[in-house]
């Protein structure tokens, strides 16, 4: 399975993939916002584990993708899915991240995360797709807003609160995006241009 956008190739996990993705995984940057599990020495090739079993899966009912440049060098720099299995019918957890040596690039997670609700909602037919997210991270707060997405309170677990945190769930029905579409196309040529 794949999905091509204009720089980047979303496709199945493979085991080239590994070394990129458990690096980004490790990195003290990357880990900012995690939980104590996410945080344990192995978590990433757990999720690795659960990924390749996904794709196996038929029906399938999530889907999680490397983002690999289309040009050279081909780097893998992030990974982005929708996940259905646990999910109520009609709706999708949505995730995109990017890995910190490309933070900042908002144009690359605004076109990845073009790619994946698009899927969710054209391939998927999902009505509404969701994120959960700690109230902090505010690339992804910012990530929310630009496709319109709208936030609410979650129950926010013990390691989110001590520092004074919250769980956020954002959620955008079909129809939000369909009103938001033509701003954010427009808005990632303004992200490439100020990247050239």
């Amino acid at each position: 399975m794949q999905i091509i956008t204009k720089r980047f190739l979303l496709r199945d996990f493979v085991e080239d993939d590994v070394p990129a993705f458990l690096a980004y995984h490790e990195d003290p940057r990357a880990l900012a916002f995690c939980g104590p599990q996410e945080r344990q020495p192995g978590y990433g090739l757990e999720l690795l584990e659960r990924f390749t079993r996904w794709a196996a899966e038929r029906p399938r009912r999530n889907y999680q993708f490397v983002i690999v440049q289309r040009r050279e060098p081909r780097s893998l720099i992030g990974c982005c899915g929708v996940r259905t299995a646990e999910s109520e019918q009609g709706t999708g957890e949505l995730g995109v991240e990017l890995a910190p040596t490309y933070w900042g690039r908002y144009g690359y997670a605004l076109e990845a995360a073009s790619a994946i609700l698009d899927f969710g909602f054209d391939e998927l037919h999902l009505q509404e797709l969701y994120s959960r997210t700690v109230s902090a991270n505010e690339r992804v707060v910012r990530l929310a807003r630009w496709v319109g997405a709208v936030a609410g309170d979650r129950p926010t677990p013990y390691w989110m609160a001590s520092p004074g945190w919250r769980c956020t769930e954002w959620r955008i029905k079909r129809q939000q995006l369909e009103l938001t579409r033509p701003a954010l196309r427009a808005l990632c040529r303004l992200q490439d241009l100020s990247h050239r």
